[in-house]
């Protein structure tokens, strides 16, 4: 019996540098009905920003009358210049689908989504050591030594947070965070929780 399966918001989170786009990517080439979240943003387009694929692209009243309309699960200002926040609409409709959707946010997006949306799954991208994060931004050749420290000690702050997310995935061999993911999704999907409409019909006395 074919089980019609809501998709997941999957919410990934971890410090910069850490490789998340990496892994994400990865796991999207793998699984098409797996899409990448599209924020809506105040700022202009950039040259081959697509509408609807990189950004939603919003006048300050439409953002502004999106938040009245409580049509965010997040959104923040940023610098004090520019909005960007995260569209219920586009996630729902993915979800509805039968698709999956990957929210990557920071720590303080990704609480909020969690608040909004309790059936997020929530995933932290960790180093498998700071040293290791370190080294990746140096390698990287466009920080500076001050960028680093600033974004070493971010991360710091960040893996605090650790507690509140449901899931850790360690990324020091891209194939095998890739597949850590993997087994996240496969779990979330047989939980009883995300099955309701299958275990009434077993239990409601369905004529076999």
């Amino acid at each position: 019996m074919a089980r019609k399966k809501r998709g997941l918001l999957i919410v990934v989170s971890g410090p910069a540098g850490v490789g998340k786009g990496t892994v994400d990517a990865a796991l999207m080439a793998k699984h098409p009905e797996i899409k990448m979240s599209v924020s809506a943003t105040t700022r202009a387009p950039r040259p081959g920003e697509v509408e609807g694929v990189h950004y939603f692209f919003r006048t300050k009243e439409e953002f502004d009358r999106m938040i009245e309309e409580n049509a965010f699960l997040e959104y923040m200002h940023v610098f004090g210049m520019n909005y960007y926040g995260t569209p219920k609409a586009f996630v729902e409709s993915e979800r509805d689908k039968g698709n999956h959707v990957i929210l990557e946010i920071d720590v303080q997006g990704a609480l909020k989504v969690k608040e909004a949306c309790p059936d997020a799954v929530m995933v932290f991208i960790a180093p498998p050591s700071l040293k290791i994060l370190k080294d990746r931004l140096v390698g990287r050749g466009t920080e500076t030594q001050e960028s680093i420290d600033v974004r070493t000690a971010a991360a710091l702050e960040e893996l605090k947070q650790l507690p509140k997310y449901d899931y850790m995935v360690v990324n020091d061999v891209v194939d095998e965070a890739v597949a850590e993911m993997e087994s996240i999704l496969c779990a979330e999907l047989v939980r009883t929780s995300r099955n309701t409409e299958l275990i009434t019909k077993l239990t409601g006395g369905e004529t076999i």
